[in-house]
């Protein structure tokens, strides 16, 4: 008579344990799901908040990735034990000093190993948008194997993965997206770096800017289409696309696939939309392009060439920028302004 008991009874403790584990885990799954959206960091500004108050807004606001663009201490020190994922830049300017394979073993010394464990590092952006015709095209390459082999070489290649982050401009032919290709001037410094993330693992970084596309060519896009607000096109090719950011996103996979790539993934290393500088730079489409695109990349529809999955996606800026060079929309990506007050109702995790 006492089996019987036990059954009954071995399933009541195990569901026990089971819900205890599923408490335990909560925080770690809500903190990984907050991190499907990353946000970048910018610093040119006269009036941005303190390192330590941006970090607790970034906390706060279940943010659980950040981009910066240069290493910088404070920032450091204000991420440490914040488990927040951290991609950190080397600027174009700065490439040709990395050839120099003691100086990146240097940079990885300095700005990675010396603060690890406490900063959780995720990606090296070795260049960003560098561009066909850019002295520093001959340094990419060298650069990006030189950091990485300062990275083998600390025992770090499972955790940081290093990378380059383009924008969408050297890929032509982009609609339909299946047609999308290097261009011919980008290809023989691309290619070579594409080839280099394929044999490593390492994701390629783009910047996508659904914003810029249509401000280039408004009379072929619909703005709603920018937006995530159409019902969508059909290409001639037969595929219905949603929205631009998914065309131009699959534009980038076509260019890998015929550059024998076709496994390399896309991390979004930017995304973002004004609020001001042009006629359709407002608060409303700002608010409503973020919405959408947090909504869309954290979900599971992905885009036509790769559904099914979350896309990871970093939104261009945290803050408004005062002292950015460029156009007048440049100083508006904020999400927030330097107050730390949000410009737009959103909801990253």
């Amino acid at each position: 008579m006492d089996f019987p008991t036990q059954a009954r009874t071995v399933p009541k403790t195990l569901m026990a344990s089971i819900l205890l584990l599923l408490v335990l885990l909560m925080p770690a799954l809500q903190i990984t799901g907050a991190q499907s959206v990353g946000v970048c960091y910018g610093r040119n500004g006269n009036n941005l908040p303190s390192e330590t108050e941006v970090v607790d807004l970034y906390k706060s606001n279940g943010i659980g990735r950040m981009r910066i663009y240069e290493p910088n201490d404070p920032t450091y020190q204000a991420l440490k034990g914040s488990n927040i994922e951290l991609t950190v830049t080397i600027l174009k300017n700065q490439l040709q000093t990395y050839t120099d394979a003691a100086a990146a073993t240097d940079w990885v010394q300095k700005n990675v190993q010396a603060y690890l464990p406490d900063v959780k590092f995720k990606y090296i952006a070795v260049g960003n948008e560098v561009h066909p015709g850019d002295t520093e095209t001959q340094y990419l390459l060298p650069a990006i194997q030189n950091i990485h082999n300062a990275i083998v070489a600390a025992n770090l290649q499972g955790q940081i993965k290093v990378s380059t982050a383009i924008d969408t401009t050297l890929v032509d032919n982009a609609f339909p997206p299946s047609a999308g290709k290097y261009s011919d001037a980008a290809k023989s410094f691309i290619t070579p770096v594409i080839d280099f993330l394929a044999s490593n693992g390492a994701p390629l970084l783009v910047n996508v800017y659904p914003y810029f596309s249509y401000i280039d060519n408004p009379s072929q896009i619909d703005l709603a289409y920018a937006l995530f607000t159409s019902d969508g096109i059909t290409t001639p090719d037969g595929v219905k696309y949603q929205n631009l950011f998914d065309a131009l996103l699959d534009a980038q996979y076509s260019a890998l696939e015929k550059a024998n790539a076709p496994n390399v993934e896309i991390v979004v290393s930017e995304s973002g939309w004004p609020s001001e500088g042009s006629n359709v730079a407002t608060p409303q489409n700002a608010q409503t392009f973020y919405q959408n695109l947090i909504n869309h990349v954290k979900g599971t529809t992905g885009t036509p060439k790769r559904p099914g999955k979350a896309i990871e996606t970093y939104l261009f800026a945290m803050f408004d920028e005062n002292t950015k060079g460029g156009d007048e929309v440049e100083k508006h990506f904020g999400l927030f302004s330097p107050n730390k007050q949000p410009k737009y109702q959103l909801t990253f995790g």
